[in-house]
């Protein structure tokens, strides 16, 4: 069994979201195939298998926010069902192996646990920017994958915040009716 673990991110990075999974529980890989997409405040990164095998726990969901050296997942050896997971990544894996034990899955069916954070999770770099500017993440439509709000979202939103409202047109003058003296005309 070998563990899938969140690579160093850069300087000054010190977590990521999950974006995508490549693969499913018990779907076999290839050493270097891509398994998982991160996203970072400053770049996005794959993370490639390690070894060939049967990727056999998921333990970070997409959504989820991850810190360097953390286990993403694991792979055992076999091209069949998941071989046994380690007691570390079982753990880790708990919520997750939870929420996937129902009855046959249909999309979308799964319930999730209540949680504190708005339904769509947020990049750290979406977070960021939606908390030094106060904005309210349910009033940014979400152009990313399944709703997500991206960063670039994030920062259409402040900038309409930023921008001065129109100003208001001065009213028109009002219409003078002169009187030609020579006429008589009105």
């Amino acid at each position: 069994m070998t563990d899938i673990v969140t690579p160093t991110l850069g300087e000054s990075v010190t977590e990521a979201t999950v974006a995508r999974w490549a693969k499913k529980p018990g779907e076999a890989v290839k050493k270097d195939e891509v398994l998982v997409e991160l996203e970072t405040d400053k770049v996005n990164l794959e993370v490639a298998a390690p070894e060939d095998g049967v990727l056999s726990a998921i333990s970070a969901e997409e959504g989820a926010t991850v810190t360097p050296g953390q286990v993403l997942g694991a792979i055992g050896a076999g091209a069949g069902a998941p071989a046994k997971v380690p007691e570390t990544v079982a753990a880790q894996a708990a919520p997750a192996a939870a929420a996937k034990a129902a009855p046959p899955p249909r999309p979308a069916a799964a319930p999730e646990p209540p949680k504190a954070e708005p339904e769509r999770p947020l990049a750290p770099s979406v977070q960021r920017i939606v908390t030094e500017n106060s904005l309210d993440p349910a009033a940014i439509p979400g152009s990313g994958r399944d709703g997500r709000i991206t960063k670039g979202d994030a920062l259409a939103a402040v900038e309409m915040l930023s921008r001065p409202a129109a100003p208001k047109p001065a009213p028109a003058p009002p219409l003078v009716r002169r009187r030609n003296a020579r006429s008589g005309c009105g």
